[in-house]
């Protein structure tokens, strides 16, 4: 409960304010020249401004640069990077899309922040751009989208030809540029991989401030390096993205389980099938992480009964969520698909729930979530989320030891719990991001929300789990991870740490960009 500032000692305020004006000015002075630049007028060093690039979605980490860059063009981004090359002493320089890191990732303590989506209105960058691909190239259409275009935008500029791509992230209001340096994952993963193995060829700034279009042929090694790069390699300015014919309408169907090896293994058999389904997710709902939160509010006010009955008897009830697209040439046929599909699955009898909606508001559903909380004010608090890819073979161990032993005790209020299978060989192994060495491995995600003041006791949990996790040897892989030292990002990369350096030392000789990360910067 929020207590009120009468009751809050007159000097802890003071105190709080003083910490607060120290972190707000940043220790270092950038180099005068930078102020004779022509992007001068574009740099704020105010604190309105500085306070903002401090902070992201997680609020764990505060950071503040030493100015922020708004650019008016992509030329901009690169007058910056080339001054800060030239120095003898070079600032660094991160890349800011929406502030939907919650580890400080996107932060530039003591550097330059740049905003990327102020390239948007300024109408100076690539925007979203459908075109078709040349005969003997890739099949299809594609998509030329800037880097700090949000995917709801290019979702809605597609769908305008009657296209759309095919893997997305849950939440839709984040940038091109902002997934493509983590991997971007979803219930479409399984069957088209992650977004960065969705991509045809980008235009990315380089640590020296050069220009460079890159793909599978043209330029590689930056091509691989910066999906799921982590920002270390350049900045996306320009990703081009393949299309497909748009489906109108979904089929979204939840299936319950009370228990965990049916769960899994009615996920694994699922996403076996070739051709089925185009999306699937697992979940885990308990007393304390409803069926209906912030992510999806599909389950009816009437279906909430027999759900609370299951949980007071099992205290866990694990959910299955799939979706068919489907449109006029296959109204007819879809739910026969779905039958045939789910044929022989273990789900509990009569728990399995259907609607029928658009694509739109399938794929943008948990925007909607956001919207409700901060219309009450609980969408910007603390976010310790923690985000694991985890082996298929020691899955129903993590089972064991983190959501019944763990979580289930914790008797926290906590909030959505993700757990779903990914195909190895849907992945570039090329690209820089690190998954475990199982041909199938889940993605768990622990999406934290905090009240404020909760938020330390969530982040002890998740050093329980990793404790947990390195104890029994289950070899997982963060996702979306901050690490502290340079031997963990050694083990996190494990053999792809050689060509990471590397390709640093190539691209970012300087180590400039994305200091957040901590991965060549000391913070």
């Amino acid at each position: 409960m929020a207590k009120s500032l009468s009751n809050i000692p007159t000097y802890f305020i003071l105190i709080t304010f003083l910490i607060d004006l120290i972190f707000a000015q940043p220790n270092v002075f950038l180099p005068h020249q930078l102020h004779t630049l022509h992007i001068a007028t574009r740099l704020r060093v105010d604190g309105a401004a500085t306070a903002t690039a401090s902070r992201d979605f997680g609020k764990l980490v505060r950071q503040t640069p030493a100015a922020v860059l708004y650019p008016s063009s992509i030329e901009d981004i690169i007058s910056l990077l080339k001054f800060s090359y030239n120095q003898s002493s070079p600032f660094t320089v991160a890349a800011r899309g929406c502030g939907h890191s919650f580890r400080g990732q996107a932060m530039a303590p003591s550097g330059v922040v740049v905003e990327m989506t102020s390239l948007k209105p300024s109408g100076a960058g690539i925007g979203i751009r459908i075109g078709k691909n040349n005969p003997g190239t890739a099949p299809g259409f594609y998509a030329d989208v800037g880097g700090y275009q949000l995917w709801i935008d290019v979702l809605q500029a597609t769908l305008e030809h009657g296209l759309a791509p095919v893997s997305w992230t849950d939440y839709l209001h984040l940038t091109v540029g902002g997934t493509l340096s983590n991997a971007g994952v979803s219930g479409q993963t399984f069957r088209h991989g992650p977004q960065i193995s969705n991509v045809y060829e980008m235009d990315v700034i380089t640590g020296k401030g050069e220009l460079v279009t890159c793909s599978k042929d043209m330029n590689s090694d930056l091509f691989y390096a910066v999906l799921g790069g982590l920002g270390q390699f350049g900045i996306i300015t320009r990703a081009r993205i393949p299309l497909q014919p748009a489906p109108q309408r979904v089929k979204w169907v939840r299936m319950l389980y009370d228990d965990f090896s049916a769960f899994s293994q009615d996920q694994e058999h699922l996403i076996s099938i070739n051709g089925g389904l185009d999306y699937l997710e697992g979940s885990l709902i308990t007393l304390h992480s409803p069926p209906n939160n912030w992510r999806s509010s599909f389950f009816s006010k009437s279906d909430y009964p027999r759900i609370s009955s299951l949980l007071t008897k099992n205290g866990i009830v694990y959910s299955i969520e799939v979706v068919k697209y489907y449109d006029d040439l296959t109204s007819r046929t879809v739910d026969e698909e779905l039958q045939v599909m789910f044929k022989g699955l273990r789900f509990l009898p009569g728990l399995i729930f259907t609607k029928d909606v658009t694509l739109v508001d399938f794929l943008d559903r948990v925007h909607k979530g956001e919207l409700d909380l901060r219309a009450k004010g609980l969408w910007d608090v603390p976010h310790p989320w923690l985000n694991l890819f985890v082996p298929k073979s020691r899955i129903s161990d993590f089972n064991s030891g983190v959501f019944k032993d763990i979580i289930l005790k914790s008797n926290q209020t906590i909030g959505p719990l993700l757990v779903y299978p990914m195909i190895r060989n849907k992945w570039d192994n090329g690209m820089s991001a690190a998954i475990p060495d199982e041909d199938i491995f889940y993605s768990v995600g622990l999406l934290h929300s905090s009240g404020g003041d909760d938020w330390e006791t969530l982040e002890n949990q998740n050093k329980q789990i990793l404790r947990f996790c390195d104890k029994a040897g289950i070899e997982i892989k963060q996702y979306l991870v901050r690490y502290t030292t340079k031997e963990d990002w050694k083990n996190h990369f494990g053999p792809k740490w050689k060509i990471f350096e590397d390709r640093k030392a190539q691209f970012d000789p300087k180590m400039i960009l994305s200091p957040g990360q901590q991965i060549f910067n000391s913070i």
